[in-house]
């Protein structure tokens, strides 16, 4: 077990380690905020779950999560032919994601498709970046959005192009945890 210091707090990992090599870290990534005034979100409501928003002429359901940045969360039935360097920055910088001195960036979005109750698969794009191919509080706030909303367990396989997350929400301790591989890419 090691924590680590990072802009966003301590982090507290649990390494599994094999022949002397970490192959697999679990970190406590900490507690959903779920208040849309906190995320920040515009909305009349004190959470985001489900929640339409039009974008270019279409109207989405959304459900906001901060795990310590901003996070929007959208069901698509096809997360692979999804244009998303067209409909990305529409949400990174939609009037409903207000600018706010700590995160001037605009929001963070997931698309996501459902495989089944302990699987989804997304893509996300970064506010100031793009699509990348993964994205660990991304992962987080889209297994939490998949519970507020029913659409999964507890523990959920998150999918993405940069490889696949374990995350469980413990809602007793209100801590959202993140397991993947540990790997040398360069």
């Amino acid at each position: 077990q090691i924590s680590v210091e990072t802009l966003g707090g301590i982090k507290y990992l649990d390494l599994t380690v094999e022949d002397g090599k970490v192959v697999l870290v679990k970190v406590d990534m900490g507690k959903p905020e779920l208040k849309s005034d906190l995320i920040p979100i515009i909305s009349e409501n004190e959470k985001v779950i489900d929640e339409p928003i039009e974008v270019d002429g279409q109207v989405y359901h959304m459900t906001g999560v901060s795990m310590g940045n901003p996070h929007t969360v959208i069901y698509v039935d096809d997360v692979k032919n999804l244009d998303l360097e067209k409909i990305g920055p529409k949400f990174e910088n939609h009037e409903r994601f207000p600018k706010h001195p700590a995160f001037p960036e605009g929001v963070n979005t997931e698309f996501v498709h459902v495989i089944d109750e302990n699987t989804v698969e997304m893509r996300v794009w970064e506010r100031g970046s793009g699509e990348t191919l993964a994205c660990g509080t991304g992962a987080c706030a889209v297994a939490v959005a998949s519970i507020l909303n029913n659409l999964t367990d507890t523990r959920v396989t998150v999918k993405l192009l940069g490889g696949d997350l374990q995350i469980e929400w413990d809602q007793k301790k209100n801590h959202v945890f993140m397991t993947g591989p540990a790997k040398v890419v360069f």
